[in-house]
C-alpha cells in the first residue's frame, strides 16, 4: 500500500462512525441469547478495536512501506464481503478469521518495529499485548474451522507450529 492509497482511506469521522456502529451492533449481538451462547464472544469484542488499530497504524509515518502493504491487505480482508468465514453467512462469528489475521499482522509489525509503534494507536479496554496473547491461544481452534485446503489456513497453522 503506497501513500496514495493511504490518502484514500475514509475520513476520520467516517472511520469513527464505522467503529462506533460496529461496536454497538456487537454489543447488541453479545447481549442476545445467541451471542451469550457463542464461546468466542469475548474475542468478538476485539473486532472494532483491531480494525481501528489497523487503520491508525497504516497511516503512521513510522511504519515502512512493506509493513503498510501487509496492514493494508489485512484491512482489505476485513472489509471485503467474501472471505474464508463470511460475515454475511455466519453473522458476527464470521469475524473470527479477521481477528486471527489481524492479530497475526499486528504481531508481525510489533516484532519488526517494536510495540510502541502499534500500542499508541490502541483504543481497546484491555492491554494490547494481553489481547494478542488471548487471541493467539484460541487461533488454532478458529483456524480449524477454516476449510483445510485454504492457503491462509495452511499458512497460519504452519506459523503456529514454528513458534
Amino acid at each position: 500500500m503506497d501513500l496514495q492509497n493511504v490518502e484514500k482511506l475514509p475520513e476520520e469521522q467516517e472511520q469513527q462512525d464505522f467503529y462506533q456502529k460496529l461496536r454497538m451492533k456487537l454489543v447488541a449481538f453479545l447481549g442476545s441469547k445467541k451471542g451469550k451462547k457463542n464461546k468466542f464472544t469475548s474475542y468478538l469484542m476485539f473486532v472494532p478495536d483491531l480494525f481501528h488499530l489497523l487503520i491508525k497504524t497504516v497511516t503512521d509515518a513510522g511504519v515502512d512501506k512493506k509493513s503498510r502493504a501487509l496492514i493494508g491487505a489485512s484491512i482489505a480482508y476485513f472489509v471485503l464481503p467474501i472471505d474464508l468465514m463470511p460475515e454475511g453467512l455466519l453473522g458476527f462469528g464470521g469475524y473470527l478469521d479477521d481477528v486471527v489475521l489481524a492479530t497475526f499482522v499486528i504481531n508481525t509489525i510489533i516484532n519488526k518495529l517494536g510495540p510502541e509503534v502499534v500500542e499508541k494507536h490502541w483504543t481497546g479496554d484491555d492491554k494490547l499485548l494481553h489481547v494478542l496473547q488471548k487471541v493467539a491461544e484460541v487461533s488454532d481452534e478458529v483456524v480449524s474451522k477454516i476449510p483445510v485446503k485454504s492457503p491462509i489456513a495452511q499458512f497460519v497453522k504452519q506459523e503456529s507450529k514454528d513458534k
